[in-house]
């Protein structure tokens, strides 16, 4: 078969923009390397496997992940069907039986006339013809180094040494004060100061909180760079204070005094609506940096928006690369998806994967590739991978911090979550009768 696109890689990223090129009734050639080659991670070869879990988090649209999924309905996703027909109980999250969920997806595939299946590893990104790239977090090897010649090799990341995102409206501003160190420049962080007593808490609680469980193909990768603030603390008690958590150049206006030490956020976002808890590294567990964190003074009842990470994840930065239409910048004719783009979670991979899907066929169409409006899940994390001005780019979740924020004021997080959600699906169904998707 001639393909009219190629897609590389049959994880949820790859799997579900074949399924929007092929109902379109256009040919997609799908290479997928598994299980001639495995890797660390995966034990099968099917497609769209679920290697860490089995759930892909909220199900109510009244959250951002949840409104992602219903957006994901409307536009006919290949996950989405395979996700309902074979959920299994789970509260108030979507869970799903993992190699029904995988046996489906690669089923369908397998059996469109119009998708020819390739089960060989490709070493190479191809130039010509519309191709979507969709290797994983795994990427390694030749094809690692196709990429890294292809977008810069300073633009592709293998390993994801991230802090704590907070969301502003969950910080509590009486406790903590804008100031750079020694007053120099512009005041760019928020300093949350602590006592001695209140470090000496917070320093006991973090030294014996627990850890992630680290797979063995990620073992040994910490680095003095990226030091994990847990690792820092076990070299003793003042580690810290003379580390990321150092007080000198600051006072706090409250008492005119040093304290004695001092935990700083910076902006995420231009907008001011997330921010970073500056060397946080960690690779505690999720509900532990929730206890542990919120000990820092101003955080006691802070929203993570994404949890710190230590761990092997081959990703690009985003917005140097690419467009928020998932293309390259630089060459237009390759789409990247999945979280080799700098989306992180199951729904967030298959999400870029629809998107880079449609707008593959778009632009074999001849027709202009689409960027979802900011309103929508889709639009919001479109837009943090094309658009964002951080400078130091790193990936992420989808969550209402990447939203515009509505024009009304509402108090509760529900309310205000469900008011987003009906506005995101509002402007998602005029947006598709206005494209014809």
């Amino acid at each position: 078969m001639n393909p009219e696109v190629t897609v590389i890689g049959a994880g949820l990223a790859g799997a579900e923009a074949a399924w929007q090129v092929a109902r379109k009734g256009l040919k997609v050639r799908l290479w997928e390397m598994r299980p001639a080659k495995g890797t660390p991670a995966h034990r099968t070869g099917s497609f769209a496997e679920l290697v860490c879990s089995n759930s892909l988090r909220a199900a109510g649209p009244e959250n951002a992940v949840g409104l992602m999924k219903e957006e994901m309905r409307k536009l006919d996703s290949l996950i989405m069907r395979a996700a309902d027909s074979h959920r299994v109980p789970a509260g108030g999250a979507l869970a799903v039986n993992r190699d029904l969920f995988s046996q489906e997806i690669t089923r369908v595939l397998e059996q469109l006339s119009n998708v020819e299946v390739v089960r060989e590893e490709v070493t190479e990104v191809p130039r010509e013809g519309i191709v979507v790239v969709a290797s994983g977090p795994l990427t390694e090897g030749a094809l690692a180094d196709s990429i890294g010649n292809l977008t810069g090799s300073q633009y592709l990341h293998f390993f994801d040494a991230a802090a704590p995102i907070v969301s502003r409206d969950s910080i509590d501003f009486s406790k903590a004060f804008w100031a750079s160190r020694y007053d120099k420049g512009d005041p760019d962080y928020l300093n949350c100061p602590m006592d001695k007593e209140e470090y000496d808490r917070f320093y006991q609680a973090l030294t014996e909180a627990q850890l992630h469980e680290v797979r063995d193909f990620e073992k040994g990768m910490v680095f003095e760079g990226c030091m994990p603030v847990e690792v820092m603390a076990a070299r003793g008690p003042q580690t810290l204070t003379f580390g990321p958590l150092k007080p000198v150049g600051l006072k706090d206006p409250r008492s005119g005094k040093r304290p004695w030490a001092v935990v700083q956020l910076r902006k995420e976002d231009m907008a001011g609506t997330l921010f970073n808890l500056v060397g946080f590294q960690t690779n505690l567990k999720w509900s532990e940096q929730q206890r542990v964190f919120r000990l820092i003074p101003g955080l006691e009842r802070a929203e993570f928006v994404r949890y710190g990470v230590m761990h092997r994840n081959s990703f690009l930065d985003g917005p140097r690369v690419l467009l928020p239409t998932y293309q390259m910048r630089s060459c237009q004719n390759i789409f990247f998806a999945g979280q080799i783009t700098g989306v992180e979670g199951y729904l967030e991979s298959a999400a870029s994967g629809l998107c880079a899907g449609i707008n593959a066929c778009r632009l074999l169409d001849g027709q202009v590739p689409l960027v979802f409006p900011g309103e929508t899940a889709l639009g919001a994390l479109s837009r943090h991978i094309g658009c964002s001005e951080t400078k130091d780019f790193q990936p992420m979740n989808v969550n209402w911090g990447l939203f515009p924020p509505l024009t009304e004021r509402v108090k509760g997080k529900r309310e205000r979550g469900a008011l987003m959600a009906e506005r995101a699906l509002t402007v998602l169904e005029r947006f598709s009768e206005e494209q014809g998707l």
